[in-house]
C-alpha cells in the first residue's frame, strides 16, 4: 500500500450471511412449496450449495445480482436418483448435502478440492451409518470424496462428534423433520462453534421444522418436514468483522448496518472482544438494528475464542497493533479449515514481524515493530482479508492471490477501499500480487 489511510470513518452493510444463506436454502429445499430467499450472498460458497441442490433434482432459480434465488422443494425427497457433486472449496455444501443425499434413494457421490479431501468427515459419516445409511469416504482419515448410497433416512438416534466441525451435527439437523420418525441427535465429546448450531436451530424453526433442546447434550427433533416462506437473510457478522477491526487497528469509527444482539450470528460478539482491548461499542437494536466500534484496542487480551472461530485471523491482526501480548485460546479445530489457521496465520504474521508462539489450541502474539511484506494466503478467503487491514498501518503491504476473498465476499477489495477512502483504481492494488 502506497500510504495509509488514517482512522477509517464509516458506515457499511456487508452483503448476506454464507451460514445462515447455506442453511436456508437447505430448509427450503427440502419444504414443501416454493420459496423466495432474499438478501442471499452471491459468492462461490453459496451457488455452489445451489448448484450441489440443483443436481439432486430440486428447482432453484437465482438472480445473483438482486440477491434472490426462488426455490421449489422437494417436500422432504430428493427427484435425483444419482448424482455427482462438486464441493469445490465449501465445507458446509459437502457437510449438509451429505445429509441430505441420506434422505435420497440412490447413489451420491461428493467431491472437492484437493484441500477438501484433507478435511475429516467421517464422525458425520459414522452418524449416518448409525441411521442404516451407506456412508464411505475413499480418502485417507475418513476425507471425502464421499458416496451415499441410501434408501431413505427412517430416524431413530445417532451421536456425532462436535470437535473438529458443528457443521456435522448441524447437517444432522436439517434434514431431521424430513426422517421418516424423526431424529434424536446426541453431542458426544467437545463441541465447537456452538453459536452456528442455535443459528441452524433458528433457520430450521423459521421454515416450521421442530427442534426440541431436551438438554445441552441433546436434540430432539420431530418429523413433520418444512414449509416454504419467504426468508431475508441478515447481513454477514464475520464480513462485518474486518470492518470493526478497520476502526479498531486505525483508531477511527465503523457502524455496520443490520446486526444487533438480536442477530443469529454468533460472530457479533466480536465486537465484546474489541471493547475489552479498549474499543467503544455502541449497540442500536431499533428497527434492523446497527453496530458502531469506534477508537483503538489499545491493549492485549486472552481470549477464549471457541465460539467465534470464524474471527481468530482477524483479532491476530488487530493484536500486531495492540500493547502488550494477546493470547487466542481453544480453537484448535481451526487446524482443519481451509487451511491451517493456527500454524499458517503465525507464519505470516511473523513475516511481519511480529513475536507469535504457536500452540495445539491457539496462539500468543506479542506486538513487535513491524515491516511491509508479501503475505501467503494458502487459497484461505478469511487469511486475505484478515491479513490486508494490516495494510492499513502498514505502506507496502501486498496480499498474493487477492482473488480467493470470492469464496464468500467477492466484493471486498472494493467495499474496504471505499470505507477506508483508498483508490480503487485498478482493484485490488494496492493489495495485489
Amino acid at each position: 500500500m502506497p500510504s495509509c489511510p488514517g482512522p477509517v470513518r464509516g458506515t457499511i452493510r456487508p452483503p448476506g450471511s454464507k451460514s445462515i444463506t447455506n442453511r436456508a436454502l437447505v430448509c427450503a429445499a427440502l419444504a414443501r412449496g416454493t420459496s423466495r430467499l432474499s438478501g442471499v450472498l452471491d459468492s462461490q460458497d453459496t451457488r455452489v450449495m445451489a448448484a450441489g441442490l440443483g443436481a439432486l433434482g430440486l428447482r432453484i432459480t437465482a438472480d445473483w445480482d438482486r440477491g434472490v434465488v426462488d426455490v421449489t422443494g422437494g417436500a422432504g425427497s430428493l427427484p435425483a436418483t444419482g448424482a455427482q457433486i462438486d464441493c469445490a472449496a465449501s465445507g458446509t455444501t459437502m457437510r449438509f448435502l451429505c445429509a441430505v443425499c441420506a434422505l435420497g434413494r440412490g447413489t451420491y457421490r461428493l467431491d472437492g478440492t484437493a484441500r477438501m479431501r484433507q478435511r475429516p468427515i467421517d464422525d458425520l459419516l459414522a452418524a449416518l451409518r448409525a441411521l442404516g445409511v451407506d456412508a464411505t469416504a475413499e480418502s485417507p482419515g475418513g476425507c471425502p470424496p464421499v458416496t451415499i448410497r441410501s434408501d431413505g433416512l427412517p430416524g431413530g438416534r445417532a451421536e456425532v462428534h462436535g470437535g473438529t466441525s458443528s457443521q456435522f451435527a448441524s447437517g444432522l439437523a436439517l434434514v431431521a423433520p424430513c426422517s421418516a420418525t424423526g431424529l434424536e441427535i446426541g453431542f458426544a465429546g467437545r463441541l465447537v462453534s456452538l453459536p452456528y448450531l442455535e443459528m441452524t436451530r433458528r433457520v430450521m424453526e423459521a421454515f416450521g421444522g421442530r427442534c426440541e433442546v431436551v438438554d445441552d447434550r441433546t436434540w430432539h427433533v420431530p418429523p413433520g418436514g418444512y414449509t416454504a416462506r419467504d426468508f431475508v437473510i441478515e447481513p454477514d457478522a464475520s464480513a462485518a468483522s474486518y470492518f470493526f477491526a478497520a476502526a479498531a487497528i486505525t483508531g477511527g469509527s465503523v457502524t455496520v448496518e443490520g446486526l444487533s444482539r438480536r442477530s443469529m450470528q454468533g460472530d457479533v460478539g466480536f465486537c465484546d472482544v474489541l471493547e475489552r482491548m479498549g474499543c467503544s461499542v455502541a449497540w442500536d437494536e431499533a428497527g434492523v438494528g446497527s453496530i458502531t466500534v469506534s477508537g483503538r484496542a489499545a491493549r492485549g487480551i486472552d481470549v477464549d475464542m471457541n465460539a467465534i472461530s470464524d474471527t481468530v485471523p482477524t483479532l491476530a491482526v488487530v493484536a500486531l497493533f495492540a500493547a502488550g501480548p494477546t493470547t487466542i485460546r481453544n480453537v484448535a479445530h481451526i487446524r482443519e479449515k481451509e487451511t491451517d489457521r493456527i500454524g499458517d496465520l503465525a507464519r505470516e504474521l511473523r513475516r511481519l514481524g511480529a513475536s507469535v508462539e504457536e500452540c495445539a489450541d491457539g496462539l500468543r502474539i506479542d506486538p513487535r515493530p513491524l515491516e511491509a511484506a508479501a503475505v501467503a494466503t494458502y487459497d484461505d478467503h478469511r487469511m486475505a482479508m484478515s491479513l490486508a487491514l494490516a495494510g492499513l498501518r502498514m505502506p507496502g503491504l501486498r496480499i498474493l492471490d487477492p482473488a480467493c476473498v470470492g469464496k464468500t465476499f467477492p466484493d471486498y477489495w472494493r467495499r474496504l477501499a471505499r470505507l477506508a477512502r483508498l483508490d480503487s483504481t485498478g482493484w485490488p492494488a494496492p493489495w495485489r500480487d
